[in-house]
């Protein structure tokens, strides 16, 4: 059976959405779904939160611009059931290297065929750059379903429906027959505030059973974790945020049938 792909995604920065994709794998692995996290982010934010180095040459970049194989990129995190694609700054060259190439948009999902065919994984998720740019493209089209991280906060809908009318295009492009928007994970809620209320009402209002049940909430030792290289399961076993992508992942399982 092949694995399905998802892209934590969300053109604006700062939202929670590196956050999301390790944890959110790492939850999924804990629970047996054996999960690669792809990171395509030129910050390689997710490669550092698992304590790993940044190294010239360990990205897809030489892949996408096809030599080599994905396959051949794939790290052991440590963790059972979790391994990585790691980035790097050059990553970001590939924009120029695609941008006259053929079939540019449709390069990672080409390059990752062969893994998410294999019956080596369960679930992939790929951790999109914060922008809608070419190396964002790949990754939505390379994928079965759009994650969208989203912030609690003012003018949180800012910019949601840019995202969602670009996979509405690339949909309608035939770029990519399976990409769906699976869902809103909503990112830094807050209990004590009205605003993180109001700001869940108003999306729900709007997107109804796409917005997931489980939120995240704004905790510190969610935001440190990647400064020491763990996962919250690491850092901080029994705090609210590893509860909550616990309960995320458990979501996850049963609203797209991941094998357990």
């Amino acid at each position: 059976m092949s694995a399905k792909v998802f892209s934590i995604a969300n053109q604006k920065g700062g939202v929670g959405k590196t956050t999301t994709a390790v944890n959110l794998s790492a939850a999924l692995a804990r629970r047996k779904i054996r999960t690669l996290i792809i990171d395509m982010d030129q910050q390689a934010s997710a490669t550092s939160a698992l304590g790993l180095e940044k190294k010239e040459g360990a990205s897809l970049y030489k892949v996408l611009c096809g030599e080599g194989s994905a396959k051949d990129k794939v790290l052991d995190t440590g963790r059972k059931n979790l391994s990585i694609i790691p980035s790097e700054v050059d990553i970001s060259a590939i924009e120029v290297e695609l941008s006259g190439a053929e079939n540019y948009l449709m390069r990672l999902k080409e390059c990752i065929k062969d893994l998410k065919e294999s019956d080596t994984y369960d679930a992939i998720v790929i951790d999109a750059p914060p922008s809608l740019g070419l190396l964002s493209m790949n990754s939505l089209v390379a994928s079965d379903y759009l994650l969208i991280a989203l912030q609690c906060e003012y003018l949180a809908m800012e910019g949601l429906g840019q995202i969602m009318g670009v996979v509405e295009q690339l949909q309608n492009a035939g770029v990519s027959d399976t990409l769906q928007v699976g869902g809103i994970i909503m990112t830094m809620y807050d209990s004590r505030t009205n605003l993180s209320k109001q700001v869940v009402n108003e999306v729900k209002t709007h997107l109804g059973d796409l917005v997931f049940k489980t939120m995240i909430p704004r905790t510190v030792r969610l935001a440190e974790a990647p400064s020491f290289g763990r996962t919250i399961f690491e850092h901080a076993r029994f705090n609210e945020g590893s509860f909550a992508y616990d309960k995320l992942a458990k979501e996850l399982i049963q609203r797209f049938s991941l094998k357990q």
